[in-house]
């Protein structure tokens, strides 16, 4: 699947995208509020400024995602690779990110505590 179809399928009224292939998608602005990206493969995806609220991207694979100035209130990344990606300025509201792992090249807003939000570090 790419991006626009993606996007296509969401505006028909679809939410459930388990495990969807979208590595390296270009989705920058996309209005995906309430998708269920559970195990979905996001690495290297392009999110910035997507709005997330309250979308289960639990197990799903972000590394290297750009996630900047996206909006992820809400939203549960439990257990979801975060490595290498991108958070500055996202906002992460309420977000459940326990066990999220995370590396020395993930890159958070300044004075995010990943330790805080129970992630875990590779």
């Amino acid at each position: 699947m790419d991006a626009n179809e993606l996007i296509r399928r969401y505006a028909a009224g679809e939410r459930d995208f388990t495990a969807v292939n979208l590595a390296n998608a270009k989705l920058i602005g996309a209005n995906l509020v309430g998708i269920n990206l559970y195990a979905a493969d996001l690495s290297g995806a392009n999110l910035a400024k997507a709005k997330l609220w309250g979308a289960n991207l639990s197990g799903a694979n972000l590394a290297k995602a750009n996630l900047t100035r996206a909006n992820l209130s809400g939203a549960k990344l439990i257990d979801a690779n975060l490595r290498g990606a991108r958070l500055h300025y996202t906002k992460l509201f309420e977000a459940n990110l326990t066990g999220a792992c995370y590396d020395d090249s993930t890159k958070f807003s300044w004075g995010f505590d990943p330790v805080s939000r129970n992630m875990r570090k590779i």
